[in-house]
Order: C-alpha cells, then sequence, then structure tokens
C-alpha cells in the first residue's frame, strides 16, 4: 500500500546507487531515476547529492529516510495484520540465505512449509553471508539464515543450530591417508577457499587465528564463491577445501571425495537474523519455529551420520 517512489527512494538511500537499487527491486535504473524526480518534484526539495558520479543524502533526504522507514514499515504490518485476520497462514515469506543454507538446507525446508500451508509464497534470495545481512537491513527480506552472528546493529540474530566443517580432498591426496588434520599442517597443500564475504570464510580464518595460524599463511590457489564449484575443483586434485558437512555427504558417500576430521574440530552455528524492530506476522514466527526445528533434527542426523562413518 505505500507509495511505489517512497519505496524506490527508500532502496536508493541505503544503497546509494541507483543501479544497486535497480537490481533489487527489479526495475530499469531510468525507472528508478524518474521514480526520484518524481518524489524530488513532489516534496519540492532535492532529497541526494550528485556529484563526480557519487550520491549522497541531503539533510532534507535524511529526514525523508527515517520517514520512509517509519511509513513502510507500518505499510507492511497493516497488510499482514488485515491478512491474518482471515484465519490463514498466506501470503508473500521472503527468506534469504547463504550459499550453504540456501543451496543445500533450506529449499527442502521450504519445501515441507509449503505443503503445509499451500497459501504461502516463499521467495528465497541466495547470496554470502554478507549480501543476506545487508537486505534483511533494508527490510527487503524477512528474514536471513547466515552462517555466523550479525555484526550490524540493526539486525537480532539467534542460533538454529551447529554444523561441523571437515577437510575435503579428492581420494587419491595425500590428506586423505590422514586420521585427522590439524591447522598447522594445512599450510603444506594447496588451498581452495571461499570468497570474502562469505561466512565459511570468516569461520575459517576465524578458526585458523585461534589455532596460532595465520590464514595468510595458507597457501590459497584459488577463490571461489560457489560450493559446487569448489567440490568440482577439488575432485580434479588440485586442492583441499574445508566445507560443511552438508555439503558434501552425498559426494563422501559415492566415494568421489574424501573427508578428513580437523583437530581441534571446528564447530560453527548456523544463525537466523531479522530486523530488532520490524513487526513479525504469524506466517514469519511460523517458518522461523518450523525452520528451527528441521535444523536442529537435521544436525542431528549428520553428528550420527559422521560418527557411524569414523567409527
Amino acid at each position: 500500500m505505500a507509495d511505489r517512489r517512497l519505496q524506490v527512494f527508500h532502496a536508493v538511500a541505503k544503497h546509494l546507487s541507483f543501479t544497486k537499487a535497480a537490481e533489487t527491486l527489479f526495475m530499469t535504473q531510468p525507472a528508478v531515476t524518474f521514480q526520484i524526480k518524481q518524489l524530488e518534484e513532489h516534496l519540492n526539495t532535492r532529497l541526494f547529492d550528485r556529484a563526480q558520479g557519487r550520491i549522497a543524502l541531503t539533510p532534507a533526504g535524511q529526514v525523508a529516510l527515517e520517514y520512509a522507514e517509519r511509513i513502510l514499515a507500518l505499510s507492511t504490518e497493516l497488510d499482514t495484520r488485515l491478512r491474518e485476520m482471515g484465519g490463514q497462514a498466506a501470503g508473500p515469506l521472503l527468506i534469504g540465505a547463504s550459499m550453504t543454507i540456501g543451496e543445500y538446507v533450506l529449499p527442502q525446508l521450504i519445501g515441507g512449509f509449503k505443503a503445509r500451508f499451500p497459501a504461502v509464497v516463499p521467495t528465497l534470495y541466495v547470496g554470502n553471508s554478507e549480501a543476506v545481512q545487508e537486505r534483511v537491513a533494508e527490510r527487503t527480506l524477512d528474514l536471513g539464515f547466515i552462517e555466523s552472528g550479525s555484526p550490524l546493529s540493526s539486525l537480532q540474530s539467534e542460533v538454529c543450530c551447529e554444523d561441523e566443517l571437515h577437510v575435503v580432498c579428492a581420494p587419491s591426496h595425500p590428506l586423505a591417508k590422514e586420521p585427522f588434520a590439524s591447522p598447522a599442517a594445512l599450510t603444506q597443500h594447496p588451498y581452495i577457499g571461499r570468497e570474502a564475504g562469505s561466512g565459511t570464510r570468516l569461520v575459517v580464518d576465524r578458526y585458523l587465528q585461534q589455532a596460532g595460524v595465520s590464514p595468510d599463511a595458507m597457501n590459497r590457489v584459488v577463490e571461489l564463491g560457489s560450493p559446487e564449484a569448489i567440490k568440482g575443483l577439488v575432485a580434479t586434485g588440485m586442492g583441499f577445501a574445508i566445507l560443511s558437512q552438508v555439503i558434501t555427504a552425498k559426494e563422501i558417500q559415492l566415494g568421489q571425495l574424501a573427508q578428513v576430521p580437523l583437530k581441534p574440530a571446528l564447530i560453527r552455528h548456523f544463525s537466523v537474523v531479522y530486523a530488532k524492530e520490524r513487526f513479525h506476522s504469524k506466517l514469519v514466527a511460523a517458518f522461523l519455529a518450523f525452520a528451527k526445528e528441521r535444523l536442529a533434527a537435521g544436525a542431528k542426523t549428520m553428528r550420527q551420520l559422521a560418527e557411524l562413518q569414523s567409527g
């Protein structure tokens, strides 16, 4: 119900980029520019300073942004509450997830939730943890599932379940013959890692630092943003990777990859993040409860399988 011009202004103000706002809103850049021009004419003031290819909010733009956030939040709350008065869980559910969770965990969860509530229309955005947090903070997503907690003060973070990461390599790789891999020993082999901004990258780097190994000491030969691409390169014998057990379970079972436990073990938490001051509908709350239950059960099953494999 909110004025489209206000929605476009909010996106541009958050990104400070017409191009990024257009991508977020699935609009063309000229259409975004037109909406901003209309809003500035309606308010009879400039909302952005444009100079040398960069934009910044004017003092009037800062005030407009504060009101835009409140108006958009109230508009969403009104739509949701009126819908819920019908007594049925229905409508859009905007979910974001980092690569590991979005590609290997959430599709099954969303399918199960959709079967229970057919009138729900889920949308899943998959990106790295940094991108997911930004979209939740911008309120273009209801919830975000990431591979660590969030440093953003505007977001609330809750732990969903545990996930263990292992060294994975080709069966012919020297590490495959070892009973375990220590952080210090990893520096002796070519390493295929995730890109900057990845939750997995952050967790692995922190793990190495706590073990007294600088992340820069790793013989990083390739950085990739896709777990599937990483698995493909690892299978060629180019190097090893450190990946979640949920990513490699199938390949390990088929003998295409070998899994080596880290010592000490690398345990991380999957977390869900959402805006602190945002009204949460019954639909969002129901999906959150459903996801937590299924994620916890899935993590328990993976631990049991890992124990069987190591035994």
